[in-house]
């Protein structure tokens, strides 16, 4: 009896240092699920991290582009640096592509912001480009440098909802570098075009994004 006794105490006292480790040590939670592609490009190959948890809306539509073939045969077509773009109280750096031309777009998505998403227009994030929010098909733009100006709550935009990003560069920053010192200044019908100054002479050709 006397040592049925002593193990029902030791069992007691395990079963407290187990419970007590249980609140000291945080619980490990699943790692984060995200997608890799590779942008094939005429330049180079650009490497991407998508963020399906954080921007389900958006990553599920680059992804839907892609696997309709959307991107085969695109193009990088923009090319925003500080020599090119028109005074302001905020400057932006990018690359801007997308499509392939003679592709029919598939319809546009619901805007994510960067409120919802919590990813920042910051150096190497990959974001779609737009008009109103809600018309984001296809086009997306690589951030060059702090593009913050971008994120939502920003006035650079007068509906300030900003731009939906879903992921980032993880290999290839150095090919959106060359495609961003492309030579620009293509001659625009609208004189007061945003982004005159901005369009490539020859637009860098997008051979392919697949999966990794």
């Amino acid at each position: 009896m006397a040592n049925r006794g002593r193990l029902k105490a030791i069992g007691t006292i395990l079963l407290s240092c187990l419970m007590l480790l249980a609140a000291v040590v945080p619980a490990v939670s699943a790692p984060e699920k995200t997608v890799d592609v590779v942008i094939t490009t005429e330049q180079g190959n650009i490497s991407l991290r998508l963020y399906p948890e954080r921007a389900p809306i958006t990553v599920k539509n680059f992804l839907r582009n892609m696997d309709a073939g959307i991107y085969q045969g695109g193009q990088f077509y923009r090319a925003v640096r500080m020599d090119n773009q028109r005074p302001a109280n905020t400057t932006i750096t990018l690359i801007q592509g997308g499509r392939n031309p003679a592709v029919k777009p598939l319809p546009p998505v619901p805007h994510e912001t960067t409120e919802m998403t919590g990813i920042s227009h910051q150096n190497g994030v990959i974001s779609m480009a737009r008009l109103e929010p809600g018309t984001a098909t296809s086009e997306f733009f690589i951030c060059i440098g702090d593009n913050s100006a971008l994120d939502y709550g920003s006035d650079r935009n007068p509906d300030k909802q900003g731009y939906a990003t879903f992921g980032v560069v993880t290999d290839g920053m150095e090919v959106v570098m060359q495609i961003q010192n492309q030579p620009t200044n293509v001659p625009m019908q609208d004189p007061n075009s945003p982004v005159k100054g901005q369009i490539m002479e020859k637009p860098v050709r997008i051979l392919n994004i697949t999966r990794k």
